[in-house]
Order: C-alpha cells, then sequence, then structure tokens
C-alpha cells in the first residue's frame, strides 16, 4: 500500500473529525445564545409579560396565572355574576375604585376591559393571603342570601365581590389590585403590558 493511500485516509478521517468537532461546537454556542432571547425567570419575576390564552375559559370559571411571583385571578364572569354587582354598593368600602389600585383604563363596576373577564392580582389587600374564588349565591357560611358571589379570604375572614370590590366591615381596606393588562386578538390576555401599550 502506498503513502499517499495512507496519508489520504487520514487526511479524511481528520477533516471529518474535524468538521463533526465543529458543528457540535457551533450548536452549543448557538443554543445558550438563542435560548437568551426568551426572558430568563428573573425577567419575569421583575415584571417580563406574561401570556394567556383564555379563548377556552368557561362562563363562571376561573383561572389562575403567575405574574412577578403572584398569583392573578382571570374569571370569564356570566351574565348573572355581571347583573349582582350594581345590587352590592351599598354593602362595599370604595365601591367606585376611587382608592384602589389599578390602570387609568379600568373604570366602572366591572373593573375590566372586557366586561365580562375580571382580572385582578389574586393577593388579599390586608395581608397578602389567597383569597378563594367562591362564585356559588348564597354560601351559608358567607352570609347566606346576601352572598352573591366572590372571593373570601380564610385568613382574617374579608370579603371581595365579583369585580375585586372589597366588603364593608372586613380587615382588608382596598380592591384587589388590577394589574396592567391587554389583549393580543381575541383570546390571548398579556399580563404586564398597558392596553395603551400593546
Amino acid at each position: 500500500m502506498s503513502s499517499d493511500g495512507i496519508n489520504t485516509g487520514r487526511r479524511r478521517f481528520l477533516i471529518g473529525a474535524t468538521s463533526a468537532v465543529g458543528a457540535a461546537g457551533a450548536v452549543g454556542i448557538a443554543v445558550p445564545f438563542v435560548g437568551s432571547w426568551n426572558p430568563s425567570a428573573r425577567a419575569k419575576a421583575a415584571g417580563a409579560p406574561v401570556k394567556a390564552d383564555v379563548g377556552k375559559l368557561e362562563p363562571g370559571q376561573m383561572v389562575v396565572i403567575a405574574w412577578r411571583g403572584q398569583p392573578v385571578y382571570v374569571v370569564n364572569r356570566t351574565e348573572e355574576m355581571l347583573a349582582s354587582l350594581p345590587k352590592l354598593n351599598d354593602e362595599l368600602k370604595d365601591p367606585e375604585s376611587e382608592i384602589s389600585i389599578q390602570p387609568d383604563y379600568i373604570s366602572g363596576l366591572e373593573r375590566a376591559l372586557r366586561p365580562e373577564l375580571l382580572v385582578v392580582v389574586g393577593l388579599c389587600t390586608h395581608l397578602g393571603c389567597a383569597p378563594k374564588f367562591r362564585p356559588e349565591v348564597g354560601a351559608a357560611d358567607l352570609g347566606g342570601d346576601a352572598w352573591l358571589g366572590g372571593f373570601f379570604c380564610p385568613c382574617h375572614g374579608s370579603k371581595f365581590d365579583l369585580s375585586g370590590r372589597v366588603y364593608s366591615g372586613v380587615p382588608a381596606s382596598t380592591n384587589l389590585v388590577v394589574p396592567p393588562y391587554s389583549f393580543e386578538g381575541e383570546n390571548v390576555l398579556v399580563i404586564g403590558v398597558d392596553t395603551e401599550v400593546a
């Protein structure tokens, strides 16, 4: 066998091996680089926007979405739930949300961009416990016929209606916080981006 045959074989082997190692190195560098385009866990915790498809949320149901390390409650309110809101004004501390934390573009009894979709931070404004969603009307443990559905904080007994407005005579001082939010298209909720910016 000639030395040219041996050298050619070695050369092909070395070129192939070097190419394979180079390609693996390029992939190794590219994957973290492309991954760095996505918001990190730290960025999400600091307030990076969070998107959620709420198109399949049934009327009367609630879903919890994590944003900035906090639970955000999204409730698809029924016509009956919306109709109950004006009936409670005399029972509430801040029925018009004058002292509550919410974006300027949120107003009215619904406290929402779309009347049927309530979006509130799921932390009691007393000491930060997570209120329970209690949509059932007439719950005996929450006042019987006077209870038209809402949120109940079992820690210290604070109650909120189906717009997150706080009842009078409970420890919580203000309504549940409405975070900045907007919509992309019909069904994608974006928490953390104001509707004026979107």
